[in-house]
């Protein structure tokens, strides 16, 4: 509901500024008021409604727009009407009402900072009073029949008032935050490696290249491989085991590094071009060192152009296992969009058709789910109940059974394992995309030779709820020592050096956008919110979180425990996590685009040693 909710606050908000304008020139050449103002408060009451429902489901969504966008607009519109029999009085505020719904639209359009408030109230106050001390010298003037009191300046300072603005909001974003974190004579990320002694465990070798990939249906993707295939081969270790990885860069132009996705790896091993490491260039190899402390379901991808590389199949799954245990019929599936021209291909791996696979009845069955696309996607499991074991490689309490026909929200990202028991009967894995030709599914046949089942069109069935599965256990709610909050809007600003229609944080874009900061041993509490109309799936390297509520509802169930959450529009939630792993972290989107366009900061741990010019774009 919060979606349409602001796309239509925009909409009231620009309409309202355009209505301002015939009030205010009428206003300042004597005119009456009537229907232009009845527009402009009726647009205004409009947009107070839809901040009345957009509270009703969250008020953090609304704080800005209670404390500063709409007063802007609706207190100087209630002084013109309450001073409608006081002609000059009337023709004043009129125009002051005018310049106040134009401030109350660019607040609304152009994100800005909550905790920079106080000065935004304060740069508001300062030029509707100027508006109010120019209007009343221009009204004398005219009355005093000055030619040059009929020129339009309340039109020009306003213009310029705007012109201002939109320069300091790009000096701001092209600066890196004062408070970067990066301490350039402390620990050097460059020592922050895994084991360099020490024969290892597992050792293997991944080449990357361009190749093509080709799609069940016959489908042909000009593509990046590893080891000439994607997804590429899927990488196994034990918890505990040394593991070595040799990338090899045969002819990606662009480079390319590897970051191994929810494994909390030393700094030095996460992969990140520009920050951790150099990208390689063709020809060259870089050597990952790790010993990987929990089982679970991992990927990797390319950290560099990631927008482009991983979307054409730089990626990966990492198994890390726990003991051998029962047998069991271990599936992964990565739910991806293949770019194919102008357009995008929906399957699972590189079947975008219904195939089918034989599994035995009673044996037992892990789907490993893996999103690496750049979007949410909705899985559904059809012919029998099933349950969620574990949320991006971390195991879940006390899991209860799902209905068939249920319908699982993945994050991009994020990773699922969903288990169950065979039964006699066909069960079916569909990925379901909006505007998607065909819904690729898996059908396992409890029949060697069984045929594929064709999934409905459509995904319709109850939505799981992490927040609600599961049941607690004993860990307790961590005590935060460090607080940040973080709001996520859409809204025009600059991105790259561009003035677009921009993804921002806290009304800011890399670099400009403050580090996280953190001494070892801290817990730090986050709170996050989502005043966008795009959902964003937060990643924060190195660490995992625990998600504690989510608009204000505490969670319930099982801990959540996770490392990249979906973060949708009108959502807020509230994470922990402990600064346990030294270092100086990206925390972004994992929307590849929204990254590369400077939704992104960094976790930075006091005394240790970044780049002196950390590359934010390196997405």
């Amino acid at each position: 509901m919060a979606e349409p909710l602001f796309i239509t606050d925009l909409l009231l908000a620009a309409l309202a500024a355009a209505g301002a304008i015939p009030l205010g020139l009428r206003a300042a050449r004597g005119r009456s008021l009537r229907w232009p103002l009845i527009i402009t408060v009726a647009l205004v009451a409009a947009r107070v409604v839809v901040a009345a429902l957009l509270a009703a489901e969250n008020w953090h969504l609304v704080t800005d727009r209670v404390a500063v966008g709409l007063p802007v607009a609706v207190i100087p519109l209630a002084v013109t009407v309450a001073s409608a029999n006081r002609p000059v009085a009337n023709r004043i505020a009129a125009q002051i009402a005018a310049v106040g719904v134009f401030l109350s639209t660019y607040l609304a359009w152009v994100p800005q900072d909550p905790a920079a408030r106080a000065v935004v109230i304060a740069t508001v106050l300062t030029v509707l009073a100027t508006t109010g001390v120019a209007a009343s010298a221009l009204l004398r003037r005219r009355s005093a029949g000055s030619p040059a009191a009929r020129l339009p300046w309340l039109t020009g300072l306003t213009t310029l008032a705007l012109a201002a603005a939109i320069t300091a909001l790009y000096v701001q974003n092209q600066a890196p935050a004062s408070a970067t974190g990066h301490d350039h004579h402390g620990i050097d990320i460059a020592t922050l490696t895994g084991p360099r002694q020490g024969t290892p465990d597992v050792r293997f070798t991944l080449v990357a290249a361009h190749g093509t990939v080709t799609l069940s249906s016959g489908a042909r993707i000009d593509g990046l491989t590893f080891n000439g295939t994607s997804p590429g081969p899927t990488l196994r270790a034990e918890r505990g085991q040394l593991v070595e990885v040799t990338l090899i860069n045969t002819d990606v132009t662009e480079g390319v590094t590897v970051h191994w996705h929810g494994v909390d790896v030393p700094n030095a091993e996460d992969g990140v071009p520009g920050l951790t490491q150099d990208a390689v260039p063709p020809g060259g190899r870089h050597v990952y060192r790790f010993v990987p402390d929990r089982a679970g379901t991992f990927w990797y991808h390319t950290h560099r152009d990631s927008a482009d590389a991983v979307a054409r199949g730089l990626f990966g799954a990492l198994l890390i296992e726990a003991p051998p245990g029962a047998e069991t019929h271990d599936a992964t599936l990565f739910t991806h969009q293949w770019p194919a021209g102008d357009d995008l291909v929906s399957a699972l791996g590189t079947a975008d058709t219904a195939s089918a696979e034989h599994v035995d009845p009673r044996t037992p069955v892990r789907l490993r789910l893996i999103n690496s696309s750049p979007d949410p996607q909705r899985i559904r499991i059809t012919g029998t109940e099933h349950r969620v074991t574990a949320i991006d490689g971390n195991a879940i309490h006390e899991p209860g059974a799902l209905p068939a026909g249920g319908i699982l929200l993945l994050a991009a990202g994020g990773r699922y394992d969903v288990g169950f028991p065979m039964p006699a009967t066909p069960v079916t894995v569909s990925m379901h995309t909006d505007g998607a030709s065909t819904t690729p599914a898996l059908t396992l046949t409890p029949e060697a030779g069984g045929a594929a089942v064709t999934a409905p069109a459509t995904a319709d069935g109850p939505l799981f709820d992490p927040a609600h599965y599961g049941t607690p256990d004993a860990t307790p709610a961590p005590a935060a020592n460090r607080t940040y909050d973080f709001v996520l809007d859409n809204g025009f600003g600059f991105a790259n050096g561009a003035f677009t229609w921009a993804n921002t944080v806290n009304g800011a874009s890399a670099p400009a956008i403050p580090a996280v900061m953190a001494d070892l041993g801290d817990t730090v509490r986050m709170r996050i919110t989502n005043r966008g109309i795009i959902d964003h799936p937060m990643h924060l390297h190195g660490h995992r979180v625990r998600v504690l509520s989510r608009n204000d509802t505490a969670v319930d169930g099982s801990p959540w425990w996770t490392d990249t959450l979906n973060v949708a529009p009108g959502e807020t939630y509230e994470i922990a996590f402990t600064a346990d792993n030294p270092g100086i972290w990206m925390d972004h989107c994992h929307n590849f685009e929204h990254a590369a366009d400077g939704m992104l900061w960094h976790l930075a741990y006091t005394g240790v040693a970044g780049p002196a010019h950390p590359t934010h774009g390196s997405e």
